[in-house]
C-alpha cells in the first residue's frame, strides 16, 4: 500500500514538475502574453478615446443644434421662409439625425433611442429631402440665381447666413445627377469644385466630384469640357476605376465627331461653368419662359392706356345689408378678363383662425385628375391644402357668407374653402380652374355644374416670389394679406374663358398662405344670367 502511494506521488510529482517546466521553459509564449496584455491595455485606451471622442462628437451636435434651434424656434415660420432653410432642415432630420444616431448606438444609448424611435416616425425621409433640393433648382430656374446665390444665401432683396457647404452642393448635384438632370447636376457640382478650391473643408473629395461632374458635362454635349475635366480627375487619381476609360472614351467620340464635321480641335473654354453656359432642356409646360417671367416680375403688359381703364370704388354687393354700413373696397386688378381685388375682406384674428382649424389637416395638395375626375396628387402643384365646411367654426361660415355677399353668387354649390401653404419652392404650376370639353366629367360626382368663378384670399405677406399670374395676357397679382382676388372662369354663355389659364409662382421666400372659394354653377341662373353670345 505504502509502495503504491509512493508511485502515485512519484508520478503525480513528476507530472506536475513536467508541466511547471514547459510554462517556464516557453518565456517567448509568455513574453507573448505580455504584449498581449500591454495591446488589451492599448485597446482600452482607444476604446476610452472612442468614447471620449464620442462624447465629444455628440457635444458639438449638441452645441450647433442648440444655436440652430434657438434661432429657428424663435420664429418658426421666419425661419423656413428662407428655402435654405428649409431644404437644411429636411437634409439635417433625414441624414445628419442618422447619422448622430448610428455614433450613439455605437454603445449602450437606451433613453437616446428610444427618444429617436418615438419621434422618427415624424421625421421627413429621402424623398423628403430630395423634393426640397428640388424645389431649390425650381427657385434657381424661375428666379434665374445661380448656385452661388444660393450657397452664400444671397437672395433677391436679403442677404443671409444660411448657406451651403461643400457637401451640401455635392448632395444636391447628385440628386439632380440620379434624376438624370444632367444641367442641375453640372451647375450644383461645380459650385461643390468652386468651394472645395476655395479652401472650404469637406468630407466629399474632389476626385468624386469630378467624376461626377465630368459625366454630366459630358451628357450636356461639351466634350471637350468634359475630356478637361477628366484630366483633372485622373492627375488627382490615376488608379480612379472608370476615369481612364471614360477620358479614352470621350477623346475616340470628340475626334470622330470633328473628322465628321471637318472640324479642328478646339480647346474647352476656360470659362467656369455657370448659369446659361448652357441651355435648360425644355419639359411639358409651352409657356414656361413667359411663366418664369412673370413670377420675376419681367414681361407684364400692363401699360398706361390700360391702366387708365382700371378703377377703384366701394362695393355694397348691389345694396346688400351688410355691406351697406361697410362697403367693401373694390380694385381692378385687370380689365379684361376682369379681375377685382378686394381689401380688409380678412381679419387678422379670422386668418389666424382658419390657420389653427387646417394646420392639423394639411396633406399634399391634389389635382383632379381630367380622365377619371378623382383626386391625385401632381408634381406641378407643391403645396399642402386642408378643407373647411361651415360646421367646422363660425369663422368658416361667417367667410363664406361674406364672400356670396361681395360676389353675389350663392356658395350654397360651392367647393369647401380650400386653405393651401407653400413652403420652400411651392407653387401650381400654370392651370384651368374650370373643366374643358375634353374632361366633361370632372366635376360630374359634385352634381352642380362647372366652377363659374374663383375667390382667393391671401392670407399672408411673401417677401419673395408666391404671385399669382396669367401667362396668356401678361398679368401678375402679388399676395397682399387680407386681401382678395376674384375672376369669371366661365362666360356668361358658359363657355370657358380660356384666358384665366393662370398660376402660383414659387415661393422664393416667405410662407404663403392662401384660402380659396370655387364656385359653381348651379344655383346662379337668377344671379348671373345667360349671355346672349357665346364671349358675353
Amino acid at each position: 500500500m505504502r509502495r503504491f502511494l509512493s508511485s502515485v506521488l512519484g508520478a503525480l510529482l513528476i507530472c506536475c514538475w513536467t508541466t511547471q517546466a514547459e510554462i517556464f521553459t516557453s518565456i517567448s509564449q509568455m513574453t507573448d502574453l505580455i504584449y498581449t496584455e500591454k495591446e488589451l491595455v492599448q485597446s482600452l485606451r482607444d476604446y476610452i478615446q472612442a468614447e471620449e471622442s464620442k462624447l465629444a462628437a455628440v457635444k458639438s451636435w449638441a452645441n450647433k443644434l442648440d444655436d440652430l434651434t434657438r434661432v429657428s424656434t424663435s420664429d418658426p415660420e421666419a425661419y423656413l421662409a428662407h428655402p435654405v432653410n428649409a431644404y437644411k432642415l429636411m437634409k439635417r432630420l433625414n441624414t445628419e439625425w442618422s447619422e448622430l444616431e448610428t455614433l450613439v448606438l455605437q454603445s449602450p444609448s437606451d433613453g437616446f433611442i428610444s427618444n429617436m424611435s418615438t419621434h422618427r416616425q415624424y421625421f421627413p425621409d429621402g424623398e423628403d429631402e430630395t423634393g426640397a433640393a428640388k424645389a431649390l433648382m425650381r427657385l434657381q430656374d424661375t428666379y434665374q440665381l445661380d448656385s452661388e446665390a444660393f450657397s452664400r444665401g444671397k437672395l433677391p432683396g436679403m442677404h443671409s447666413q444660411a448657406l451651403l457647404t461643400v457637401d451640401d452642393c455635392f448632395d444636391m448635384g447628385k440628386t439632380a445627377y440620379n434624376d438624370a438632370d444632367y444641367y442641375h447636376a453640372v451647375l450644383w457640382l461645380q459650385q461643390a469644385v468652386k468651394q472645395l478650391d476655395a479652401g472650404e473643408e469637406a468630407e466629399v473629395t474632389k476626385s468624386d466630384i469630378l467624376d461626377y461632374l465630368s459625366y454630366s458635362v459630358y451628357q450636356m454635349g461639351d466634350l471637350p469640357r468634359a475630356i478637361e475635366l477628366t484630366r483633372r480627375l485622373v492627375a488627382i487619381d490615376s488608379s480612379h476605376e472608370r476615369a481612364g476609360g471614360n477620358l479614352r472614351y470621350f477623346e475616340k467620340l470628340l475626334t470622330k465627331q470633328l473628322n465628321e464635321m471637318n472640324q479642328e480641335y478646339q480647346p474647352a473654354s476656360e470659362e467656369p461653368i455657370q448659369l446659361g453656359t448652357y441651355s435648360r432642356p425644355k419639359d411639358h409646360l409651352p409657356e414656361r419662359e413667359t411663366y418664369e417671367a412673370l413670377c420675376r416680375g419681367e414681361g407684364l403688359q400692363m401699360n398706361e392706356a390700360r391702366r387708365s381703364r382700371l378703377f377703384c370704388r366701394y362695393q355694397d354687393g348691389n345694396r346688400n345689408p351688410r355691406l351697406l354700413l361697410k362697403p367693401m373696397k373694390e380694385e381692378d386688378e385687370w380689365n379684361s378678363p376682369h379681375i377685382v381685388r378686394y381689401l380688409e375682406v380678412l381679419s387678422d384674428e379670422e386668418i389666424q383662425r382658419i390657420k389653427e382649424l387646417a394646420k392639423p389637416r394639411l396633406a399634399r395638395a391634389t389635382v383632379r385628375d381630367p380622365k377619371t375626375g378623382v383626386l391625385t396628387t401632381a408634381n406641378y402643384r407643391v403645396s399642402k391644402s386642408a378643407w373647411l365646411e361651415a360646421e367646422d367654426d363660425p369663422v368658416i361660415e361667417r367667410v363664406n357668407l361674406r364672400i356670396q355677399d361681395i360676389t353675389g353668387l350663392t356658395v350654397d354649390t360651392a367647393e369647401l374653402l380650400q386653405v393651401a401653404n407653400y413652403g420652400v419652392g411651392g407653387q401650381y404650376e400654370p392651370h384651368y380652374d374650370f373643366s374643358r370639353k375634353d374632361e366633361p366629367d370632372a366635376f360630374k360626382r359634385l352634381g352642380t355644374g362647372n366652377r363659374v368663378a374663383t375667390f382667393l384670399n391671401y392670407m399672408s405677406d411673401v417677401e419673395a416670389g408666391g404671385a399669382t399670374v396669367f401667362p396668356d395676357f401678361g398679368a401678375s397679382i402679388w399676395p397682399r394679406k387680407g386681401t382678395a382676388v376674384f375672376w369669371y372662369n366661365l362666360f356668361k354663355s358658359g363657355e370657358g374663358d380660356y384666358r384665366t389659364r393662370h398660376a402660383a409662382c414659387p415661393v422664393l421666400v416667405g410662407s404663403k398662405w392662401v384660402s380659396n372659394k370655387w364656385i359653381h354653377e348651379r344655383g346662379q341662373e337668377f344671379r348671373r344670367p345667360c349671355g346672349l353670345t357665346e364671349v358675353d
